[in-house]
């Protein structure tokens, strides 16, 4: 039951936020909704309170299996944020089933160079990032399961004004679910009770259908800038279903990859701000 209530705890803080806010401002206008004004007021603060515990207080139990070694889901060279190998819930929080999530952004050597943050509009075509159109591939062997790209890529929030308009935004998002969240996505069953989700996917990129079969390495997709991002970056998780706003996140590793300054290919996950050549 916790862990459920751990999972929809976004939306328990902002259905109480809204609450609290529809009262004040209906008591402004008003003067006075007695009573039941009153404990709707109340209710609505014991939402945010429990969506508050939920969120940032209980740290929730993870699964003990170790992680499930996976294709990475790009080529190239990639920087990580939000990682679980810095911190577990990699993002904060465990809601779509993201608490073993990755965001990678691509750093190449050569070629287009990653706008660094505060530089620029603060509000960038998302075509002035080099991850964007990059292909992205599938994590497992599988069965495509969720496919969604109708989505438009939006502009970066690159400078704290617009990161400041994207967490209002956010809260918009996740009032519509978790696909206002995570954007256009493609979700594959690896058959054995795993499911690899890559998500914030550009829109009409799909290059596979629901129903279809993929291998490790396909390509489904390409990277784009939907949903809730600042700029664009390829999302990757396993959850345990197939439906991400009650699914739990799953631990992973990427095979053949290299890490840092390393040569050698190995099975890892890189650290915030650590580099990958998948």
């Amino acid at each position: 039951m916790i862990e459920i209530l751990q999972r929809q705890a976004i939306r328990l803080l902002l259905v109480g936020a809204a609450l609290c806010a529809l009262f004040v401002v209906a008591d402004l206008v008003f003067d006075s909704l007695g009573p039941a004004g009153t404990v709707a007021f109340n209710v609505g603060l014991a939402l945010v309170v429990l969506g508050v515990v939920f969120v940032y207080l209980l740290p929730g139990r993870g699964r003990d299996a170790p992680p499930r070694v996976v294709q990475c889901p790009v080529r190239g060279r990639w920087v990580a944020i939000n990682s679980p190998a810095s911190k577990v819930p990699s993002h904060g929080i465990r809601a779509y089933g993201q608490s073993h999530a990755v965001d990678l952004v691509h750093e190449p050597l050569t070629g287009m160079r990653r706008p660094a943050f505060a530089t620029g509009s603060g509000m960038a075509r998302p075509t002035d990032f080099p991850a964007y159109g990059e292909p992205v591939h599938a994590m497992v062997d599988g069965t495509v399961v969720r496919v969604r790209d109708g989505q438009r890529d939006h502009r970066s929030r690159t400078r704290w004004w617009s990161v400041a308009f994207l967490m209002i935004e956010g809260s918009l998002r996740e009032l519509c679910g978790s696909g206002g969240v995570i954007g256009n996505r493609v979700i594959i069953d690896a058959g054995d009770g795993v499911y690899a989700l890559v998500a914030h996917l550009q829109q009409g990129s799909a290059a596979v259908a629901e129903g279809d079969r993929v291998a490790a390495g396909d390509v489904i997709g390409r990277c784009g800038n939907t949903g809730n991002t600042t700029e664009p970056h390829v999302h990757a998780q396993l959850m345990d279903r197939s439906t991400p706003s009650t699914a739990r996140g799953l631990a992973m590793g990427f095979e053949d990859i290299r890490l840092g300054s390393s040569g050698e290919p190995r099975t890892g996950m890189p650290a915030n701000g650590e580099h990958l050549v998948g």
